[in-house]
């Protein structure tokens, strides 16, 4: 096992030589705690106290650490002791003896006890010390302690630490000096040595580095948490749901399991010349998702082992990590688990399931895909344009509305020859699958366990649907990081489904939160390469391109490798630090993962943010994690506005709001129920952005609204998803009220029929909106417009703009509004003069309909103006 950096160096110098004392710091160094704060110890052994009738149940394990803290700061002020420095005995004195049913020697002795139980020794460092001791380098223990030399001796009397128990200790309550006060100068007066020969290593930066620097030591500052990873424990402070996570959560055996030094070990892993982004992508999979699914492969391990599962499968694309992973845990517990990738996809099983007979399971088919054309339907169903003419003419065309989907179901279905095409078709790809399960040995058991990432459980879903209508008697299991509530079609099939962190959408804040943010998380675990699409003939996979750029990928291959070597560093010390992560651990990974998902870090936002994500279940699409058309709405967006955005909007909405401080925070804060959702709302009469759709008949239709919000910026922003056919022109109420309204940006983004490509039109500039036409408001010129009810509106003709009507969109507005009286009392801004607006109203038309129509529309727009009066 090769040493972090920072240890290489000492290796190197006690190996040629250079080195004539190796000098070490105890806690934090030689020995490593299992609770997130070393004082978090004080909580568990008042808990254990409690527990043990020798402390008053009133006392809890928050209060009682806050005492014994307070009792050692009271203890080093007191007049009797021997300057700063005390022994563990001054500091129990200053404890409230009479609460306690055991005397002073018996509680001493109990905190010892419960430090041996929560210290473990580390690896690195041990090894330092066999290597020092193989060169006959002596080691000498320099620590800031209270505890006596007997109660160090059995605190180091560990396996590994052998070579330390002829080692010299220089104790600062010994000497009455600590590091940073003169005990240096006493250890080198001992050592009879030259400061420079002397190499020591430490936690602190002051005692362990800044001070013994300065008299010529040579040091290494061996950090127990760096600043970054501070951060990250920052966000994971407030659990979920737990109010005390470092005092009454504590577990009275194993702390927090070990995770917050091992993660900090883990740290001091990472490569110091890699580039940012990749030292980035590094210390997220060694510190978040590693953790996480250290512990999800072995729960799934031992589940297998006590249910007597000796395979497991798991689909590719994660196939290949998750397997690894699952191997890793199973051979470090002695389980006879082994576990095996198997292509499979939800796009693959899904088709495999299909009833093409049954247009309702045609049209689930095709609704379950964002963005798919006809064209790739087709070629799903290995038909070519010229077996069905119908549809020859629309292979371009989005399937986003029920008409559409409609026509489709129809022209498949509607005789008896494409009928039986589609059955073989189906049948042929059922067949592939199942070959490709008896090949690899799935189907020798008659409940083969799948393993994935999970949350609707759809691979196990029409896998079991495929293995049902074969007649095969297998009913697929599977075990799941976490399943939301679509995962409840599969417990109504009858198949068993468990889930590591979330099961069926409970907790419901764990299995929102990961299945609303899951694209870096499933990212970050897949293969490198495109997703099952089909099985050739040869039974060998047909994959589709896989998106990464080389950044992206060398990035992912970072995280895996964080991922990696967390958990090798678990197991290296699972024996020692004695925590399994498949019981209550759960709570506190969920919580890493979950903190991470609500909260990324800059660092993060700067590169999961440029990801590309593609859909995965049929249809080609590949976007950015956050789309590049949501930045510029950034500094428009309040923490409400994130929950509404869509899955499509932004993949993960938090990490839009990373690089807005105010915005992730006031997210973070409205995320965790720290705030009321009323605090970012206006606080009196509430307003909403209303959209209004006219169709190719005339008619006008009520569209989605969106509650009108403004940020701290004084911004407000709305997007709106429309789904119809035919739609002509938007008409978009934007403050939902009387108000004056500065309009920055209105962008519309809509399907044309028969083309792939969504159409975009932008209106931004003055010329933009003066040629519209503004119902009951008013145009004061430049981008402001006085709206003068509830129900006034600004007309967007999409329609002329893109040539025809559109099938589905989305429009997105970015303003600036100040609410008026609904009274109509108090004074109106001029408008912007008739004559500007008749000339832009005849530009708009004839930018839209041409020479042809301008006619009609100048007369049109004649009438209307003396109508109104203006």
């Amino acid at each position: 096992m090769s040493l972090p950096p920072s240890l290489e160096r000492v290796s190197r110098l006690i190996s040629d030589g250079s080195c004539a004392a190796l000098s070490l710091d105890i806690f934090d160094t030689i020995l490593w705690r299992r609770t997130p704060r070393p004082t978090d110890v004080f909580a568990v052994l008042g808990a254990r106290l409690v527990r043990d009738g020798r402390c008053p149940e009133w006392v809890t394990p928050a209060a009682f650490r806050r005492m014994r803290i307070t009792a050692e700061q009271d203890a080093r002020r007191s007049d009797a002791a021997l300057g700063p420095e005390v022994s563990l005995s001054d500091i129990w004195q200053h404890m409230p003896l009479a609460i306690f049913d055991a005397g002073l020697p018996e509680l001493v002795r109990a905190e010892v006890t419960c430090e041996r139980d929560f210290t473990v020794p580390d690896a690195d460092i041990a090894e330092l010390v066999e290597l020092a001791a193989k060169h006959r380098v002596p080691t000498v223990l320099v620590s800031d302690t209270y505890f006596t030399e007997e109660h160090l001796a059995e605190l180091l009397d560990r396996p590994g630490l052998g070579a330390l128990r002829d080692a010299r200790i220089f104790r600062s309550h010994q000497h009455g000096l600590d590091k940073a006060s003169g005990l240096w100068k006493i250890v080198l007066d001992n050592l009879g040595v030259l400061p420079e020969q002397v190499v020591h290593i430490g936690d602190n930066p002051v005692a362990d580095v800044e001070v013994p620097g300065k008299l010529g030591i040579r040091t290494v500052h061996y950090e127990r948490l760096d600043e970054q990873f501070h951060v990250v424990l920052e966000r994971e402070r407030e659990p979920l749901g737990l109010e005390d996570p470092l005092g009454e959560h504590l577990d009275l055996d194993l702390g927090d399991f070990g995770l917050t030094s091992l993660r900090a070990k883990t740290l001091l892993r990472a490569d110091p010349e890699a580039q940012t982004p990749i030292r980035t992508a590094w210390r997220y999979g060694a510190s978040v998702l590693g953790p996480v699914l250290t512990g999800f492969a072995e729960w799934v391990a031992r589940r297998a082992h006590d249910s007597g599962i000796p395979v497991l499968w798991c689909p590719m694309r994660e196939g290949t990590m998750l397997s690894t992973l699952i191997n890793n845990a199973a051979q470090a517990r002695g389980w006879s688990v082994e576990a095996r990738p198997v292509w499979l996809s939800r796009h693959v099983t899904s088709l495999a399931a299909l009833d093409p007979a049954d247009p309702v399971s045609l049209r689930e088919f095709i609704r379950q895909r964002h963005g798919l054309t006809v064209h790739h339907l087709l070629q799903a169903l290995h038909l070519r344009p010229g077996d069905v003419p119908p549809l020859a003419e629309m292979l371009d065309a989005v399937l986003d509305n029920d008409p559409a989907v409609d026509l489709v179901c129809g022209a498949l279905t509607e005789t008896a020859h494409l009928r039986n095409r589609l059955t073989v078709t189906v049948t042929r790809i059922r067949e592939r699958v199942l070959a490709e399960l008896r090949r690899a040995g799935m189907l020798d058991a008659r409940e083969p366990a799948l393993v994935d990432l999970g949350w609707g459980g759809t691979i196990q879903y029409f896998l079991g649907r495929v293995l049902d209508v074969s007649g095969t008697g297998i009913r697929p299991a599977g075990f799941y990081l976490a399943t939301d509530d679509r995962s409840t079609r599969v417990f109504r099939a009858g198949l068993r489904i468990e889930g590591y962190l979330s099961q069926g959408g409970h907790p419901p804040e764990i299995a929102r939160t990961i299945s609303r943010s899951p694209e870096v998380l499933e990212q970050s675990v897949n293969d490198f390469c495109g997703s099952l699409l089909d099985f050739a003939d040869d039974g060998s996979p047909v994959l589709g391109p896989a998106s990464d750029g080389e950044a992206q990928l060398a990035q992912r291959r970072a995280v895996q490798d964080g991922i990696r070597e967390f958990q090798v560093q678990w197991y290296r010390y699972a024996d020692d630090s004695r925590a399994d992560l498949t019981g209550t651990a759960r709570h506190r990974l969920a919580n890493i993962l979950v903190s991470a998902l609500k909260a990324p870090n800059a660092e993060e936002a700067a590169v999961f943010g440029n990801w590309a994500h593609e859909d995965n279940f049929g249809s080609a699409l590949v976007t950015r994690v956050v789309p590049e058309d949501l930045v510029p709405a950034i500094p428009y967006l309040s923490p409400a506005d994130l929950g509404d955005l869509a899955m499509r909007d932004a993949f993960w909405p938090a990490l839009l709001a990373a690089s807005d401080t105010r915005l992730a925070a006031g997210a973070r804060a409205l995320a965790e129920r720290q705030v009321d959702p009323d605090l970012f709302e206006p606080s009196e009469d509430p307003a909403e952005t209303r959209l209004s759709l006219r169709t190719g008949d005339g008619e006008w239709h009520d569209g989605p609204r969106r509650r009108v919000r403004i940020n701290h910026n004084g911004l407000s922003f709305a997007r709106l998803d429309f789904r119809s056919a035919d739609v002509t022109d938007l008409a978009v109420a934007i403050p939902g009220r009387p108000a004056l309204v500065r309009i920055d940006w209105v962008e519309v983004r809509a399907h044309v029929p028969g083309q792939s490509v969504a159409r975009i039109e932008r209106w931004e500039q003055p010329e933009d909106f003066a040629g519209l036409i503004h119902a009951a408001c008013r145009w004061l010129g430049g981008t402001l417009f006085e709206f003068e009810a509830d129900e006034s509106a600004i007309w967007f003709p999409v329609a002329a703009r893109m040539g025809a009507p559109v099938t589905s969109g989305q429009v997105t507005v970015a303003f600036a509004t100040l609410p008026k009286s609904r009274t109509g009392l108090g004074g109106h801004p001029p408008s912007a003069s008739r004559m500007t607006r008749v000339t832009s109203r005849v530009r708009e038309e004839l930018r839209a309909r041409g020479t042809v129509g301008l006619a009609t529309s100048a007369a049109r727009i004649a009438v209307r103006q003396l109508r109104s009066g203006k």
